[in-house]
């Protein structure tokens, strides 16, 4: 009734089953504590156990600004993508020929494409979501941040304590931030299936592979380990 093959739906099924199955292994695995994410939480709490030492904090707050900065800008952009993607409803009787013309491409009914576009659209929604989410989650970060008290004699467990509360802020923080980024590359994978299923199955494949690359054999994953290249 929607017009997909078998290859559709096993492809869809590949594309869902990469995207959980990666975010298991980086996030919930005992092989995930050596992904770049997880050495940058420790770096997180080192900054924080740094701040407790330091009277002047305006390095802290410039990091934290573009911390939020960063994360604001990518939730405007979400929204903008799901704007542009809420568009492609309204397109089709003027795009389903040129895709159907491409190389590769397929014929394809106005049901099937209209899924297809919702599903980018869900996509981007749950990365506006976890970005908006991140961005709130910084601002508490920058709240706790500044009841961290200035270290005095008797008081570094209280100050530290307090520091590591924003740590771990910072770092929940990071991994909604993370979240909205997978989601990004992801979608870039989904595109693929506009074009055909088969190029579907390869560019999920070849954006789980790129990240799965980026977080556990980069030459950031190195230099965050503290190992020199030429």
């Amino acid at each position: 009734m929607l017009g997909f093959t078998f290859v559709d739906y096993a492809a869809l099924i590949f594309f869902v089953v990469a995207w959980l199955g990666y975010h298991g292994a980086v996030e919930l695995t005992g092989a995930g504590q050596k992904s770049l994410n997880r050495i940058m939480n420790q770096y997180r709490f080192r900054w924080m156990e740094q701040l407790v030492v330091r009277e002047n904090r305006i390095v802290d707050t410039t990091i934290m600004a573009s911390l939020m900065n960063g994360t604001a800008f990518f939730a405007s952009t979400s929204l903008i993508a799901i704007g542009g993607v809420l568009a492609l409803l309204r397109s089709a009787d003027e795009v389903l020929p040129i895709f159907g013309e491409l190389p590769f491409g397929l014929p394809m009914t106005r049901l099937a494409w209209e899924v297809k576009v919702i599903g980018l659209a869900i996509i981007f929604v749950y990365a506006f979501f976890k970005f908006a989410w991140s961005y709130r989650l910084f601002n508490y970060m920058a709240i706790i941040v500044g009841s961290v008290p200035v270290l005095k004699d008797g008081n570094r467990e209280e100050a530290l304590a307090v520091a590591r509360q924003a740590a771990a802020m910072n770092v929940v923080a990071g991994k909604h931030f993370n979240r909205g980024q997978r989601a990004f590359f992801f979608s870039l994978a989904y595109l693929g299936w506009f074009i055909g299923a088969y190029l579907f199955i390869a560019a999920t494949a070849a954006v789980l592979f790129v990240m799965w690359r980026r977080q556990f054999i980069s030459d950031a994953h190195e230099a965050a380990l503290g190992h020199e290249h030429d």
